[in-house]
């Protein structure tokens, strides 16, 4: 059964148009979802907005939204008046720019969506636009209205279809200079820098998505089968540490460990190559 989009329209390069839509990527709705309970009666909890002055519960019909201006003072915004600050959309994706695939920093990057082309009559102009940015090595930079808000997308070629990741605003991305201001610069070099160096040469490999479990699901899904199960919950104890490390200590015994570690599957290697022909003259 295919995925329900979650947007339609219309992905445009100048004149060339084709049908597409967009289907969520990444979701976090498979996450052990908790509810909040009475504790006396087992019974489902509900938030209620209540004034903050009175206390006295608000219905829906009277809240409203506000903006605030001063301490306690808000300009108050009618429903019509933000449903008439949401921008038109007439349902279209379009292309405003190729660039580089490395000319955008990540930090930009905010939600990836799969995007497909969703009738049969525009599969050939939108293959036409997928093989010609691979073709060119470029990523595109689309905008258009998803979910009442306008959004820049970058679209980039991904097997037999797009990726749309919505990119952050600039006013939304923080500047890396205020988070970075209090590092102080340092000169490494010398054995510290050679040793970083080769432990990081030693741990080299590929990014398999596959091999990283998410531990905090996996905990609660076995405490959440315990407690089902009438296990008692043993409590954890926490882990204290008052060694202090020594840096250079630190770098050589974790070259030594990787070391060895290499210097064995080298081995195990060596030997499997050697009984080879062994067995070959056996036989």
């Amino acid at each position: 059964m295919a995925p329900r989009a979650n947007w339609k329209g219309y992905l445009k390069v100048g004149e060339l148009t084709c049908p597409v839509a967009l289907y969520t990527a990444a979701s976090t709705s498979d996450r052990i979802a908790f509810h909040t309970l009475n504790r006396t009666t087992g019974n489902r909890v509900h938030r209620q907005f209540v004034d903050s002055d009175s206390g006295k519960p608000v219905e829906r019909e009277d809240q409203v939204k506000g903006y605030e201006v001063g301490d306690n003072d808000y300009i108050v915004l009618e429903p019509e008046e933000v449903a008439d600050a949401v921008p038109e959309s007439d349902k279209t994706l379009s292309i405003e720019a190729f660039v580089g695939v490395d000319d955008l920093d990540d930090v930009y990057f905010d939600k990836p969506y799969y995007l497909a082309p969703s009738d049969k009559n525009g599969e050939e102009a939108f293959a036409l636009i997928r093989e010609g940015m691979k073709a060119k090595k470029v990523v595109a930079l689309a905008q258009t209205v998803i979910f009442r808000r306008a959004r820049t997308l970058l679209i980039r070629a991904e097997d037999q279809g797009l990726i749309a990741t919505t990119l952050n605003f600039d006013y939304e991305v923080r500047s890396a200079k205020d988070a970075f201001s209090d590092i102080p610069e340092m000169k490494i070099k010398g054995e510290m820098l050679d040793l970083a160096k080769h432990i990081i040469e030693t741990k080299k490999g590929s990014f398999d998505p596959s091999k990283y479990e998410d531990r905090y699901e996996a905990a609660l899904a076995e405490l959440v089968k315990a407690k089902l199960e009438g296990k008692k919950i043993e409590a954890r104890k926490p882990v204290k540490s008052d060694k202090v490390v020594d840096l250079m200590e630190a770098l050589r015994e974790s070259a030594k460990a990787l070391g060895g570690k290499k210097q064995a599957t080298a081995s195990k290697t060596k030997a499997k190559t050697k009984a080879e022909p062994a067995r070959r003259k056996a036989s």
